[in-house]
């Protein structure tokens, strides 16, 4: 099991729509699903074939794929 220490719980989100940018903390026990842009007000959802919005929009993964790419996983998704 990879170390929690090594796991980064901050990812900066930039909205596709307007370019706006924020550092979030990421919840670790659960897949972020939706994300409300501070800047333009749009919803932004994660794209096909990703578990959440860190993982399309953020510059850090979610933790479960962090902790899969640290274990030498290739998950996608952290649902998979």
């Amino acid at each position: 099991m990879t170390d929690m220490a090594t796991i980064s719980l901050r990812s900066t989100i930039t909205c596709t729509h307007c370019g706006h940018r924020r550092t979030e903390t990421m919840p670790t026990d659960a897949c972020q699903f939706f994300y409300d842009c501070q800047g333009c007000g749009r919803v932004l959802r994660p794209k096909t074939g990703d578990c959440c919005v860190f993982c399309s929009y953020g510059d850090v993964p979610c933790p479960p794929i962090q902790a899969a790419r640290a274990a030498g996983l290739t998950n996608k998704s952290c649902r998979a």
